[in-house]
């Protein structure tokens, strides 16, 4: 029997998904189950355990050679654990070991959900070809990950390229992690829609008040839904600038529920990029969005995996 598939899961503060991943980047099998957030951090793992069950009983399953975990984070894959801030049952939860009881002795790699995103777009989206990217998820909070020298470059934890929290503004409001002024703190979708309410901005009749309904209204002309926006693009502008300068990328890929904003958010952006990357070997720096959508997660974290276990026909791009 071939062993050609990955086992992948993609575990966030709503949802855990699991899938069984061809080398083609195809989800042959998928499971997925609520994630119980706010219960006990065994409870969270009965349930990614339910999901790694319907997976193995398939017939697929002989055929698996390795298992990929994307979760939310901090995660610490130098010893297997992950602290998800929107999971609070799980600080330093040796998650590696509990799907260690169910998948046995496979091949496991676990890096954070940002790097799992990076991997998918290099394997098969926006940064496919790429020698040198970083790939961003701006949703409820900031993420990213990084490819270096043609490869993925998870960092010895698994949180390599976390964008989220490289501080932009030195004066700026204290961020959750410790920090002030986090690129997080500026341009994720709470605290756009924060920003453009306490600006003046008030949602329609139907009182939403997401980064999405912001959008809307500087899409129609809003001045202050719009500068929420172009204050989140100079954010991020930052810290791509800061990265690009450090590592010499080639593209910033954006992804996430933030990015959905479109042009809102990209015309500013790549505007202030240019304030920012000035120098002549980060001036040409690309930055566009994202392809993978919602499976970027599970193909990710099977291309991360394939990477780890060094398997041929996994993980490259396409």
């Amino acid at each position: 029997m071939p062993r050609d598939l990955i086992a992948a899961l993609d575990i966030g503060g709503t949802k855990i998904a699991g899938a069984l991943v061809d080398g083609s980047g195809k989800l042959v099998v998928r499971a997925r189950r609520a994630t119980p957030a706010q219960e006990s951090g065994q409870t969270v793992m009965r349930e990614v355990t339910a999901v790694l069950n319907e997976l193995s009983g398939t017939a697929q399953w002989s055929r698996v050679a390795a298992v990929g975990i994307g979760s939310a984070g901090p995660v610490d894959a130098s010893v297997g654990t992950v602290s998800p801030v929107n999971i609070p049952g799980w600080r330093d939860f040796p998650l590696v070991a509990g799907v260690r009881e169910t998948v046995g002795e496979l091949p496991l790699t676990l890096v954070g959900d940002g790097v799992a995103m990076t991997a998918a777009e290099h394997w098969q989206g926006a940064a496919r070809g790429r020698t040198g990217a970083l790939c961003m998820v701006v949703s409820t909070g900031v993420g990213g990950g990084l490819v270096l020298n043609g490869r993925l470059y998870p960092g010895p934890t698994g949180n390599a390229g976390h964008i989220g929290h490289i501080s932009v503004d030195l004066d700026g409001d204290p961020c959750p992690c410790g920090a002030r002024g986090c690129v997080e703190r500026i341009a994720s979708g709470p605290n756009i829609a924060r920003r453009a309410l306490e600006g003046g901005w008030r949602p329609g009749p139907g009182g939403d008040t997401s980064a999405a309904a912001v959008a809307a209204s500087a899409r129609a002309g809003d001045p202050v839904a719009r500068a929420s926006f172009e204050r989140a693009a100079q954010a991020l502008a930052a810290g791509i600038a800061a990265t690009a300068t450090l590592v010499e990328i080639e593209v910033a890929v954006v992804g996430g529920g933030v990015a959905g904003a479109g042009d809102v958010l990209f015309t500013p952006l790549r505007r202030a990029l240019r304030d920012y990357a000035t120098l002549s070997f980060v001036a040409g720096l690309e930055v566009v969005p994202a392809e993978m959508g919602t499976d970027a997660g599970l193909v990710g974290a099977a291309a991360a995996a394939a990477q780890h276990a060094r398997l041929d026909g996994f993980g490259s791009p396409s």
